[in-house]
């Protein structure tokens, strides 16, 4: 039987682990992602072109992309390590994908070139300003527990059975519970 004292071991052991997956997908997102440019006008009018502004998209696209890889990994290691807990499993790899992301997210922050506003605040005409690295749209954090989430979903409607236990009454006046199938002599144990 195991102990709760021995699953919240592996449930902190499973959220260092999400911890790294984020601090190593941070990196990753950081080296795809092309940050665009502001460019400040003779009236310090800082514009930007339509290229950058698909770019800034691209920037939380990649942090969905990444985050749906890390997710199903993270996901299929909480499957294994906590699939007979039941129901719970769901709610640990959902939890662990999610921190995985606001690592990603928190680190990424920490590697741009700073806060924007600040920047631009001391850019004079003709001066291109990066913008921040940061995510845009929040919502993407969504995608990291919902692919955490899926291979624990997937694998318990679509794996083995558990086998169950049923009662059947007996001729004798004794209830018989069976594990496997009811005919089956050896998985019947009488109960009185």
């Amino acid at each position: 039987m195991v102990t709760s004292h021995r699953v919240v071991s592996w449930v902190g052991i499973l959220a260092g682990l999400a911890v790294v997956v984020g601090a190593l997908a941070s990196l990753l997102w950081a080296r795809l992602v092309r940050l665009p440019a502001y460019v400040v006008d003779a009236n310090y009018f800082a514009t930007i072109s339509e290229r950058g502004h698909t770019e800034v998209i691209a920037s939380d696209a990649w942090f969905v992309v990444i985050g749906l890889a890390a997710g199903l990994v993270l996901g299929g290691v909480a499957w294994s390590w906590f699939r007979n807990l039941g129901w719970p499993v769901a709610l640990i790899s959902t939890g662990a994908g999610l921190l995985a992301g606001l690592v990603c997210w928190g680190v990424g922050q920490l590697l741009g070139p700073g806060p924007f506003d600040v920047r631009l605040a001391q850019a004079q005409p003709g001066d291109s300003v990066v913008i921040a690295f940061a995510l845009h749209a929040p919502a993407a954090l969504a995608a990291w527990g919902l692919a955490a989430v899926t291979p624990s979903m997937l694998l318990a409607a679509l794996g083995p059975e558990q086998p169950e236990l049923r009662a059947h009454p007996d001729p004798r006046g004794r209830t018989t519970l069976a594990v496997a199938a009811p005919d089956d002599p050896r998985a019947q144990v009488g109960v009185e």
